[in-house]
C-alpha cells in the first residue's frame, strides 16, 4: 500500500510576494508515514478539484487571522495580517474536500477558518475582548497551558486522556462554533480547543501545534498518527 498523499495549504509572505511552509508541517507527516505536499495558493475552481483528485487529505495549516468579513464583521484594530486569496482558496478548497468525504486536520487557523465556513464565528483578539492570553513566546515546543478533553469524542477515542498540556501561538479563537461541528477540547478558561465535525469521515481540529511538537510529545503524534490512518 502507498503512502497517504496529503495537501497542506501554504503560508503567505505579503512582503516578499512569496508562498512558504513551516518545517514542522511537512515533517511531522513525513516521519509517520505520509507524503506531503504544499499546495499553491490558487482559486482556480478546476486546479483545486484536480488537487482533491491527487491527495488523500489535506492539512489546514495555521498562519493569517481569518477575515472577520467572512463571520459578518468589520476588522477591527486588533485584528492583524489578512490574505484574502487565501481565505477564498480555503473556502473552495473546504467545501470540495467535505462533498468527497476526504480527511482534514485543521491546524490552529485551520479550526478558526473550519468553523466560519461552516456558520461560526471567531474573537478577533482574545487579549481585548476575555483578557486571555494563549500566545507563548518561543520555543513552541513548550507546554502552555491545559486543555480538557471532552468524552465521546473522536480526540477523546485517539488520546484515551481527560487532560492534556499542550503549546499555544493564537490570538484569535472560536467564539461561537458552528451547529455542524462538535466540541472535542476546551481550555480552563473556557476557550474551544478542539472540534470536529461528527457526520464526516474525519474532520477534525485543534487549536495548538502538534506540528512543533510531536517528537516529544505522545499526544501530538498520536492525532498525526489517527490522520494518516484514515488518509490510506
Amino acid at each position: 500500500m502507498k503512502n497517504p498523499i496529503i495537501g497542506i495549504v501554504p503560508l503567505y509572505d505579503e512582503y516578499k510576494d512569496s508562498y512558504w511552509m513551516l518545517p514542522g508541517y511537512m515533517t511531522c507527516l513525513e516521519d509517520n508515514g505520509a507524503v506531503p505536499i504544499m499546495l499553491p495558493l490558487t482559486t482556480n475552481d478546476k486546479t483545486i478539484g484536480e488537487l482533491i483528485d491527487i491527495c488523500d487529505g489535506f492539512l489546514f495549516s495555521g498562519g493569517h487571522d481569518v477575515n472577520p468579513r467572512l463571520y459578518n464583521e468589520k476588522k477591527n484594530a486588533d485584528c492583524q495580517n489578512i490574505c484574502i486569496k487565501r481565505d477564498e482558496m480555503e473556502k473552495i478548497l473546504f467545501n470540495k474536500v467535505i462533498e468527497k468525504d476526504k480527511p482534514i486536520l485543521g491546524i490552529c487557523r485551520g479550526l478558526q477558518i473550519i468553523n466560519v465556513l461552516l456558520g461560526g464565528n471567531l474573537y478577533q483578539d482574545l487579549g481585548n475582548e476575555l483578557g486571555i492570553l494563549h500566545k507563548q513566546k518561543p520555543p513552541y515546543d513548550k507546554s502552555f497551558h491545559k486543555v480538557d478533553i471532552i468524552k465521546d469524542t473522536p480526540l477523546y477515542d485517539i488520546l484515551n486522556k481527560d487532560k492534556i498540556d499542550v503549546n499555544s501561538c493564537h490570538h484569535q479563537a472560536v467564539k461561537e462554533l458552528s451547529n455542524r461541528l462538535k466540541v472535542m477540547a476546551v481550555s480552563e478558561d473556557k476557550v474551544i480547543e478542539g472540534a470536529y465535525m461528527k457526520d464526516k469521515k474525519f474532520v477534525l481540529a485543534v487549536q495548538w501545534h502538534p506540528e512543533f511538537n510531536y517528537k516529544k510529545e505522545e499526544t501530538s503524534v498520536k492525532i498525526i498518527k489517527e490522520f494518516i490512518n484514515k488518509c490510506k
